[in-house]
């Protein structure tokens, strides 16, 4: 008797597979397909470009293509991959394609479509926001075609990558080093960085006094002095300040104005991509790239107790703020049971932009009545920190606004204006959640106060400040920004941010995106030759265009073609303009040693080391010593800055190999004085330095 043969279910990761193969039991069979399995290929660029077809003599591979045809290929080293879903697919009764529910996931529907023979047009392709037995159940009454829109969105984006990445390279290597790449929205965020850096380094600050009044009634309370004669002030010096202050020594302190209103604070939305890599960042110190990983985890599935694999969170990539009808009434029951019916809310959240990605809902807990302390110790530290931000900010975005009762008060003297605010808390509405600082939630209140009334006379308190520069951004800012900007979409802001990382085009300074050297290198010649590619509004403009392919169906090649026109003409005048001038080393001074030409400071992956110029004859090379102003206490060398192979920093002697003593944290001068061994600095919120010796608890 043959055997009955099973549903296929494919879809991208293993732990996915898992889980969803709990819920839909024995008469299916689940298995992934482990990310893409057709890509352009790495070698060369695979786009078939018009002069292409313009040729003497066509390549055979591409007889019968049309401009800017992508070259698929199968990915190397997924050929026994491959061949176990083509045998699983011919022994299946039915297939169901179920990637992610976005562009990339509809593409690699795609492309399994054509390696499996499936007909796109077939009810193949099922999509679910979240991972859970109602939803993928839900999901398999209810297949459909895979939609080629999405799918072309992808593939414009894909190509356009490919196009900025692979034709404007090579011009860098031959202008600052081999191996560098451009890439199309990375180019454009690390111009951000690098101008805000130009910011900075041109900020000059002002300075300028500010002056407030401490009165006693009942209760001390502080205004600030704001305005002369009904006009904003402005203090820019002692001798200014001191004029002001002469002149509030006569006359009489009088109430002019007692304002009382209630306020109320709503709840923010539930979270998008951005605003959860944001909130991570700010709260758990996540990086973006960790943020998205951690989140993935949280969306395919975890084991908790009496439930299995279970998938915690709704789809991870959205930004849409938009929520189903039943997870809202799902947290109204939770709200109303735990907290009482006056701290349901009930808002109903919009989006901003254009509804891109609505067809997915906002980030959200899949299942209410699992809460952060119940999956406490069966899931990772930052598997429950993560879970616990997401839980909380949706629960609080369906409570009751917080209500304030808050008072203004102006206070005048001599035609000088001094105002103060209070607030106090009359219900805390969605601060219930635990959402919210400490401070805004406790009363600032000013004691009772009327029109007319005359106050004692205060103490005055002067104090001189100047501006600040613009803050550097940190992954969180960035985020904001390249989504204010509305450059790249919620896939692509955890991988812009690694990839510049990763080519040491910028480094971390603490919290803070510094441009390298390397990168302003890149940044000035992109800027210089590539205008259009690196500016904002263009980038922007692009992201708009692939959004129209997804949504009004417009034929992506049409805007490859235009996009292709603006890439040529910038890579004809830089080669015509940047190949004329060849880039003059910046020598040290040393003469190699070796070959006896200069020695010149180059820039690496790692960054940056002294190298022959009599390259390639001569390889000879020297790393950068960059000492820290610290003595080695095992032999009296000195402590220098070192990398790994992989290119992490570490402190070690200059006298490797002969002596090994090294640190992964920054020594200072300054020892220990419980142990005798040196101290490091500690980036924690308790110390700042403490004791190298990992047996010495000390702490400073």
């Amino acid at each position: 008797m043959a055997a009955t043969k099973k549903t296929l279910v494919i879809v991208e990761s293993p732990s996915k597979a898992k889980t969803i193969g709990k819920f839909l039991g024995s008469r299916y069979k689940v298995i992934a397909s482990v990310g893409h399995v057709r890509d352009l290929p790495k070698s060369k660029l695979g786009i078939v470009l018009p002069e292409d077809l313009e040729a003497e003599e066509i390549d055979k591979k591409i007889v019968g293509k049309e401009a800017f045809d992508p070259l698929y290929i199968n990915i190397r080293g997924k050929g026994e991959l491959i061949r176990e879903l083509k045998k699983e697919a011919r022994n299946a009764s039915k297939i169901y394609l179920a990637t992610d529910p976005d562009r990339e996931g509809e593409a690699i529907s795609w492309h399994l479509a054509f390696l499996l023979g499936i007909d796109i047009n077939s009810p193949c392709r099922i999509v679910f926001n979240e991972i859970t037995s109602k939803a993928i159940k839900e999901a398999v009454k209810h297949p459909r075609p895979i939609d080629l829109n999405l799918v072309d969105a992808q593939q414009a984006r894909r190509v356009l990558d490919r196009l900025v990445g692979y034709r404007i390279s090579p011009l860098l290597w031959i202008k600052v080093q081999r191996g560098l790449s451009a890439g199309r929205v990375q180019s454009a965020a690390l111009k951000i960085i690098c101008d805000r850096e130009d910011e900075i380094k041109r900020f000059v600050p002002e300075e300028f006094w500010t002056v407030n009044a401490v009165f006693n009634k009942d209760k001390e309370f502080t205004a600030r002095l704001a305005e002369k004669n009904s006009n904003k002030i402005s203090i820019q010096s002692e001798g200014a300040c001191n004029d002001v202050l002469k002149d509030l020594e006569s006359g009489e302190y009088k109430v002019r104005s007692v304002e009382e209103r209630d306020r109320v604070r709503k709840p923010s939305a539930p979270f998008t991509t951005s605003s959860m890599q944001q909130d991570a960042a700010n709260k758990l110190n996540f990086s973006t790239r960790k943020t998205m990983m951690v989140a993935q985890q949280l969306y395919e599935g975890v084991e908790i107790k009496g439930r299995g694999t279970v998938g915690l969170v709704s789809y991870i990539r959205t930004d849409s703020v938009r929520v189903s009808e039943e997870a809202t009434q799902s947290a109204k029951g939770y709200i109303i049971n735990e907290f009482g019916e006056t701290y349901y809310g009930g808002e109903v959240y919009n989006n901003k932009k254009k509804d891109v990605q609505d067809a997915h809902e906002a980030i959200r807990p899949s299942y209410i009545d699992l809460t952060p302390a119940e999956i406490k110790g069966q899931v990772t530290k930052d598997q429950y920190n993560l879970y616990n931000l997401i839980w909380q900010r949706f629960i609080a975005s369906q409570m009751a606004p917080a209500k304030y009762k808050s008072m203004n008060v102006a206070i005048e003297n001599s035609g000088y204006l001094f105002k103060a605010t209070g607030s106090k808390l009359l219900f805390d509405g969605f601060l219930k959640a635990g959402v919210g600082s400490k401070d805004t939630e406790e009363d600032k209140l000013l004691p009772e106060l009327s029109k007319g009334e005359v106050l004692a006379t205060p103490k005055l308190e002067a104090e001189q400040n100047f501006t600040q520069p613009p803050l550097r951004f940190t992954e969180a800012s960035l985020v904001k920004e390249l989504e204010d900007k509305d450059i790249g979409r919620p896939s692509t802001y955890a991988p812009i941010v690694a990839t510049l990382s990763d080519r040491n085009y910028i480094e971390k300074e603490k919290k803070s995106l510094v441009p390298t050297e390397l990168g302003y290198i890149v940044t000035e010649m992109m800027s210089e030759y590539f205008k259009e590619i690196v500016d904002v509004d263009f980038t922007a403009t692009m992201e708009e265009k692939l959004d129209d392919i997804e949504i009004k169906g417009v034929r992506w090649k049409n805007i490859i073609e235009d996009y292709y026109g603006t890439l040529e003409a910038e890579l004809k005048n830089a080669y015509d303009n940047a190949l004329e001038i060849d880039q003059e080393p910046e020598l040290t001074g040393d003469i190699c040693e070796v070959c006896g030409k200069p020695m010149a400071l180059k820039h690496g992956r790692f960054g940056d080391f002294i190298a022959c110029t009599g390259y390639p004859d001569c390889k000879n090379t020297k790393a950068i010593v960059k000492k820290i102003g610290v003595t080695c206490p095992e032999c009296g060398g000195d402590i220098i800055e070192r990398r790994t192979k992989k290119g992490r920093l570490f402190y070690g002697c200059s006298n490797f190999p002969k002596c090994n003593n090294a640190y992964w944290d920054k020594p200072v001068e300054k020892k220990c004085p419980e142990c005798g061994s040196l101290l490091v600095e500690k980036k924690s919120k308790d110390a700042t330095l403490a004791c190298s010796n990992k047996e010495c608890n000390y702490k400073e």
